[in-house]
C-alpha cells in the first residue's frame, strides 16, 4: 500500500513537472518563433510517452513512417527523416536500457528462430565489413543506422505484437499516411496532366523536401501496402457493408495511383507477390527463389561468355529519357531506355569492382567513391555523372561490392528461408485471420524483394523499416502457428 501511495505521488509530481516543461517550450516558441523550439515541446511529449507506455509511443512511430519526409540542412552535408528518424533513436536507447537491465528479456525461442540466425549473421558479417571498410567514417554510420533499424522494426515487434488486434492497428496506421501522401501526390500530379516526367515534381514539395525520395521510393510503398489490402478484405465478410465499401474504394484507389508512379519495379513487384501467392497455395514456393537464382545465374554466365554483354551497350543516338510511359516501356525492351543502360554501366562496374574485394568489399556506403574506374566507357549514358550519388541499382550487387560474398550469400538465403518459413505458416494455421495475415505479410515482403532487385533501398526509413517489419512478423507468426497447433493437438 506504501509503495502504491509513493508511486501516485511521484506519479503526479511527473505530471505537473512535464507540463510546465512543455509549457516552457510553448512560450520559448511564442518569443523566439523559431519552429526548432516548437518541435522539442513535441518530441519532449514523445519522451513521456515513451517513459510512461512504450508500446504506445510505438504505435505513433509506425503512423510516423510513411509521413516522415528527408530533410537537408546544413548547406545540404546534412539530413534527416524526420519525424521517425529521432523516435528511432530514442526506442535504440530504451532497448539498450532494457536489454542491460535484463538480457533475458529476449526469449530463447526467438533465437532459435532460422530468420534471427541469418539477420545475426548478416549483422555481425556488417561489422566484419565496416572493420575493413576503405570509407571507415560512412561505414561506422551505416553500421548505426542499421543497428537502429534492426532493434525497431526486427526485435521491437517482439513485445508489440502479441494480439489479433495489433496486426490490424498497424496496417490501419500505416495506411492513414500512405493514403493522405498519395492524395497529395496525386492532385499535384493532377495539375501536369499526370504528365510521366512530372511525377518526381509532384513528389517534391520544395529543393529541400518532399514527401518520398523519389518516385522509386514511393511507388515501392505502394506496391507493399497492397497486398495487406487485398488479404484484409476478405477478413471484413459479415463486418458492416460500410467498412466493406470503404477498403473495396481503397483498393481500387491504389491500383492507378501505382500505376502513375510510372515506376515499371513496383508492376513488376505487384506480379511477382501474384506469382508467390499461387506458388504457396501449390505448395511449390521453395523452387521459386531457386529457379531465379538459377535463370539469373545462367544468364550472367551467358553475358560473361566471349564478353557477350559488350553488345548491350547503349546507342547514344537513340538512348534518351522518354516523354511518356508507353515510349518508356517500348524502349526497355528494345534496350533504348537510359534508366535501364544506366544500370548496365553500373552492374558492369560492381561486377569488376568485386573481383579486387571479393570477401569483404570495399565497405558499407562506398560503392560511389570506386566503382567509376572500373566501369566501361562505352556503356556510359548521359546521366552517367551521377549527381545523386546512388549506387548499384541492385540489393545483391550493392552487397558483394560493398560487403563481399558473404553478404550477398546471407540476403540470398534470407529470402529463400523467408518464403519457405511462410509456406509453412500458412498452412498450420487453421485460423483464417492468421492465414491471411500470413499470406498479406509474405507478398509484402516479396513486392519489397523485387523492388530492391532493381534499386537499393532496404537503407532507407520508408521500404527498410516495412522489410525489417515483414521479416520480424514471419517470426512471431511461425511461433505462433506453432503454439496454436500444439495446443489444438491437447485439445483434440
Amino acid at each position: 500500500m506504501l509503495q502504491g501511495l509513493v508511486y501516485d505521488s511521484f506519479s503526479k509530481w511527473f505530471l505537473r513537472a512535464s507540463l510546465l516543461i512543455l509549457l516552457a517550450f510553448i512560450a520559448l516558441f511564442a518569443i523566439t518563433g523559431d519552429y526548432i523550439v516548437f518541435a522539442g515541446a513535441f518530441v519532449y511529449v514523445f519522451f513521456v510517452l515513451l517513459g510512461i507506455n512504450w508500446k504506445t509511443a510505438y504505435w505513433i512511430l509506425l503512423f510516423c513512417i510513411p509521413a516522415s519526409v528527408q530533410i537537408s540542412f546544413a548547406g545540404d552535408t546534412l539530413s534527416a527523416c524526420l519525424p521517425d528518424e529521432p523516435m528511432m533513436w530514442l526506442f535504440f536507447l530504451l532497448f539498450i536500457f532494457m536489454w542491460a537491465k535484463n538480457p533475458a528479456i529476449i526469449p530463447k525461442w526467438w533465437w532459435r528462430n532460422p530468420l534471427v540466425l541469418i539477420v545475426a549473421l548478416q549483422f555481425l558479417w556488417l561489422i566484419v565489413a565496416v572493420i575493413f571498410s576503405l570509407e571507415f567514417f560512412f561505414s561506422v554510420k551505416f553500421l548505426i543506422a542499421k543497428s537502429w533499424y534492426l532493434v525497431c522494426f526486427f526485435i521491437l515487434p517482439l513485445w508489440v505484437f502479441t494480439e489479433k488486434r495489433d496486426y490490424k492497428r498497424a496496417l490501419i496506421l500505416t495506411l492513414i499516411p500512405v493514403i493522405v501522401t498519395s492524395v497529395i501526390i496525386l492532385v499535384r500530379h493532377s495539375m501536369h496532366n499526370f504528365d510521366f516526367r512530372a511525377v518526381e515534381n509532384a513528389i517534391k514539395v520544395t529543393s529541400t523536401w518532399g514527401l518520398y525520395y523519389n518516385h522509386v521510393d514511393y511507388s515501392t510503398i505502394l506496391s507493399m501496402i497492397f497486398p495487406l489490402l487485398c488479404f484484409a478484405y476478405p477478413l471484413t465478410k459479415g463486418k458492416s457493408v460500410m467498412l466493406r465499401g470503404l477498403l473495396l474504394l481503397i483498393i481500387l484507389f491504389f491500383l492507378p495511383a501505382i500505376y502513375l508512379t510510372y515506376a515499371r519495379a513496383a508492376m513488376i513487384a505487384l506480379v511477382f507477390a501474384g506469382f508467390i501467392y499461387v506458388a504457396i497455395r501449390f505448395r511449390l514456393v521453395n523452387y521459386v527463389m531457386p529457379v531465379f537464382y538459377g535463370v539469373f545465374i545462367i544468364l550472367i554466365c551467358y553475358m560473361v561468355r566471349d564478353n557477350k554483354y559488350i553488345d548491350f551497350r547503349p546507342d547514344y543516338q537513340h538512348t534518351y529519357m522518354h516523354k511518356n510511359f508507353l515510349d518508356h516501356m517500348i524502349a526497355t525492351f528494345k534496350g533504348q531506355d537510359m534508366s535501364s543502360m544506366e544500370r548496365l554501366y553500373r552492374w558492369v562496374a560492381g561486377a569488376r569492382m568485386s573481383v579486387d574485394r571479393p570477401i569483404t568489399g570495399y565497405g558499407p556506403h562506398s560503392f560511389y567513391f570506386y566503382y567509376k574506374p572500373y566501369a566501361v566507357s562505352s556503356f556510359r549514358t548521359y546521366v552517367s555523372r551521377n549527381l545523386e550519388h546512388s549506387t548499384t541499382h541492385n540489393y545483391f550487387l550493392l552487397m558483394l561490392v560493398e560487403q563481399g560474398w558473404p553478404a550477398m550469400i546471407l540476403y540470398a538465403i534470407l529470402i529463400i528461408v523467408f518464403f519457405a518459413m511462410a509456406q509453412k505458416t500458412y498452412y498450420r494455421f487453421k485460423d483464417k485471420y492468421y492465414k491471411n495475415c500470413t499470406m498479406g505479410i509474405t507478398l509484402m515482403f516479396a513486392a519489397g524483394f523485387i523492388n530492391n532487385f532493381f534499386s537499393e533501398l532496404l537503407e532507407t526509413h520508408k521500404v527498410g523499416s516495412l522489410f525489417y517489419l515483414s521479416v520480424a512478423l514471419m517470426v512471431i507468426l511461425d511461433k505462433k502457428s506453432r503454439d496454436l497447433e500444439k495446443e489444438e493437438g491437447t485439445t483434440i
